[in-house]
């Protein structure tokens, strides 16, 4: 017997969000806020925004009112089950650790040698996250490589996250202490609520989902994401032994595979129960 949905997590731009220059199916959104609404699903918007960008997106795209918030690519945790946007501290507790005493200034000056990189605007940094954009026709290996060095001199335990913004044709790249990405906030909140891993599913489309899509999490990544994403999630679920747990949505029934859709596609894959409350009416 397959185990019951207990935990959605899900990115939003570009998963969630219709934001990419794919077409969404018309009704995708709708069954998902008709998924969101059965009793006993705990829902978390797992996203690169920080709080006022996300609470942005949850008005202009009609999206369900979340349980929980990881914002801030993880550095930040938020729960909302009481109506208000309450601050997780003891995660911050936790990450902080990662920092080794060094805070976001001192490390931007760590890396200021590194010329290919350009520090994002002031709105989207953090104590725990320094954000840079990069140019696609950068060599990512050796800067990857350049900035472990320099952290690995400081002591620094950090996670070097890279992502590409397609609209904008730029490279991304998140800075964090190494426990406070997508995939060790969507464990921590799985710790909170008791939740066996069997009982989640994380939607994504990005390189900065992967660390959960190859994870033992069920997982899907939509079919909008790009194709080098797609090959790489392929190939690291396939060693780390985890590509039954990875679904490459391509498509059900009237529905493309994209952005909810997709979504959706991995709800009836892995928990067809589910999904049948709610497709069963498309």
């Amino acid at each position: 017997m397959k185990p019951s949905l207990r935990l959605l997590g899900t990115d939003l731009d570009r998963t969630l969000l219709p934001n990419g220059v794919q077409p969404e199916s018309p009704q995708a959104r709708p069954l998902f806020r008709q998924l969101c609404a059965q009793a006993g699903l705990t829902l978390a918007y797992v996203s690169g925004r920080d709080k006022d960008l996300v609470q942005r997106a949850i008005y202009s795209y009609s999206l369900p009112q979340p349980d929980f918030v990881i914002s801030d690519v993880g550095t930040n945790i938020y729960d909302l089950r009481n109506g208000d946007w309450q601050l997780l501290s003891d995660w911050h507790e936790l990450i902080a650790q990662d920092w080794k005493g060094h805070n976001h200034e001192q490390l931007c000056q760590l890396f200021s040698p590194v010329r290919a990189l350009r520090l994002q605007e002031y709105s989207k940094q953090n104590t725990y996250k320094l954000s840079y954009y990069f140019s696609l026709q950068d060599d990512q290996e050796q800067l990857d490589s350049q900035l472990s060095d320099l952290l690995e001199q400081r002591g620094v335990a950090a996670s070097l996250v890279w992502s590409v913004d397609e609209p904008a044709a730029i490279g991304l790249l998140d800075v964090l202490p190494r426990h406070a990405d997508k995939y060790h906030a969507l464990h921590y909140l799985r710790r909170l609520l008791d939740l066996p891993v069997e009982s989640i599913l994380y939607a994504g489309d990005s390189g900065n989902d992967l660390p959960l899509l190859i994870s033992s999490v069920p997982s899907v990544l939509v079919a909008n994401a790009h194709s080098s994403v797609r090959d790489k999630a392929r190939e690291m679920a396939a060693i780390a032994g985890h590509s039954e747990r990875l679904l490459l949505a391509r498509g059900l029934g009237q529905m493309n595979g994209n952005y909810s859709a997709g979504i959706l596609e991995g709800v009836a894959h892995f928990f067809p129960a589910a999904a049948q409350q709610v497709l069963g009416h498309a």
